[in-house]
């Protein structure tokens, strides 16, 4: 909670501001209208290709038993990790296996990072949407169109973990926040904050050629080494889907046009 001499972590003097994983979720989500939330390798990825496909989507904390008892009572496949994918279990946070599946109509998709920043902040009481690199324009816009005048948006960088299970935060969502906030610009909205400006700034940086910066970062090159380079050759495609996923209540589903 962030009180007192600590309001200024909330950039709440902004109208558009960005910050990292939980705790900025925590701190810059209250009192904004909409919160975007990025987790570009691969939840936010993964969540696009699958409401592409008009699947209903369940974001969940983390993959355990319980997971398995929510997608059951929810009638959904379950996502399993990337390793353990198998013809009795073909879908996994890895996008690729989302859009080769024959059928998928509802999906719980678990994820420590982007998951459990949408889950917080849904029980706060916000409105979330999820955006990645394939849909970032499409956010924009649709945000910039739903904003009532004066309102604030709040962008969320998921980051990575390290292996002591602290914020890692990682350049890919640094992009990928960038690239729906340069759309916000690009649709007159005004007022970001200098973190959220940076963000856009960054994106700005590598937009001429996205697929060669995401495949030459950290998080690209771990999922290239394990075998998954078709996850960030997804993940680079800036601007293929027009669906913005909208949580509300326990998933996410495609949000109205404004």
């Amino acid at each position: 909670m962030i009180t007192g001499m600590d309001a200024y972590l909330t950039q709440g003097t902004y109208r558009v501001r960005c910050d990292w994983g939980p705790p900025g979720a925590d701190a810059v989500g209250p009192g904004a209208a909409i919160v975007a939330v990025v987790d570009v390798l691969s939840f936010t990825t993964a969540l696009t290709v699958a409401a592409d496909r008009g699947a209903e989507v369940f974001p969940y904390r983390w993959r355990d038993e319980r997971a398995e008892t929510f997608a059951a009572e929810r009638g959904a496949v379950l996502a399993v990790g990337r390793s353990q994918v198998s013809p009795g279990r073909p879908v996994s946070l890895s996008p690729a296996t989302i859009r080769a599946v024959a059928r998928l109509d509802r999906l719980v998709l678990p994820s420590p990072n982007g998951s459990t920043v949408s889950r917080r902040l849904a029980e706060a009481g916000a409105t979330v949407i999820g955006v990645s690199l394939r849909n970032a324009s499409a956010a924009a816009r649709w945000t910039a169109g739903r904003l009532p005048d004066g309102a604030a948006v709040a962008v969320i960088a998921s980051g990575e973990r390290w292996p002591d299970g602290s914020l890692r935060p990682a350049v890919e969502d640094l992009w990928g926040a960038g690239a729906f906030l340069q759309g916000l610009i690009e649709q007159g909205v005004t007022g970001l904050s200098p973190e959220a400006a940076a963000a856009a700034a960054a994106y700005r940086h590598v937009e001429p050629d996205v697929r060669a910066a995401l495949l030459d970062c950290v998080g690209g090159r771990e999922l290239v080494s394990g075998g998954y380079r078709q996850d960030v050759e997804i993940a680079a495609e800036h601007g293929a889907s027009t669906v913005v996923p909208l949580l509300s209540g326990e998933s996410f589903r495609p949000a109205p046009a404004p």
